[in-house]
């Protein structure tokens, strides 16, 4: 390899270690986010306005404030508090929390995108208040809602680039390393920005088809 980088094989499995990290972290921020997004959208949906108001204000400071700015914050509180925390678990809890913020949003318009009159109806079927919420609202509402969700995972994925900022050892820190030392920015980045494409692309194309499966 070597022969014509300054890359050598042993840095293969340095690049591997960061891919997977960057994987690992963004599928956990985004399974989190999303059973968190789903009570925060469902309760928005059914709460008064003044509990919409309270956790609408809350979801707009972490959507609002920069996600590289979060992390910093609660990584330094914490560890000024006494508490550090690793770098993997810093990282997924704002990230989880910031995709949250998000999914709670998309989910809030999914349930209330469900027809009054396609509840109603439901009810006079004798179903029950959560048979209503578990066979008609979430399997309607999650169907509206999909590709703004899988836009909204994509953007976890492109974004987790930033837990670097705390230590954590995903693809981008690991190329800002091999940068450093090989001196050779522009072909490690695009080996980044590739790998970023393989992932969002083929996912972008399949949204595409679902939706279309989906149409009405």
């Amino acid at each position: 390899m070597n022969l014509f980088t300054p890359l050598s094989w042993s840095d293969t499995g340095f690049i591997l270690t960061g891919i997977l990290n960057t994987v690992f972290i963004s599928v956990v921020a985004i399974i989190v986010g999303t059973l968190l997004g789903v009570v925060i959208g469902f309760v928005r949906a059914e709460s008064s306005k003044s509990v919409n108001i309270i956790l609408g204000a809350f979801l707009d400071i972490l959507r609002s404030v920069p996600l590289i700015i979060q992390l910093i914050l609660f990584s330094t509180f914490i560890g000024a508090v006494g508490y550090p925390l690793d770098p993997f678990v810093a990282g997924s809890i704002i990230l989880s929390l910031y995709t949250m913020a998000f999914m709670g949003e998309v989910f809030r318009s999914g349930f209330n995108s469900v027809p009054t009159s396609m509840i109603k109806a439901s009810r006079s079927l004798g179903m029950s208040y959560w048979q209503t919420v578990r066979y008609v609202r979430i399997p309607i509402g999650m169907r509206a809602v999909f590709t703004s969700w899988l836009g909204v995972a994509l953007s976890v994925i492109k974004d987790s680039a930033l837990v670097s900022v705390i230590g954590y050892m995903e693809l981008l820190r690991t190329a800002e390393q091999l940068i450093s030392r090989t001196q050779q920015p522009v072909m490690i980045l695009i080996g980044v920005g590739l790998f970023y494409f393989m992932i969002s692309y083929p996912l972008s194309l399949y949204g595409k088809h679902v939706e279309r499966k989906m149409a009405i």
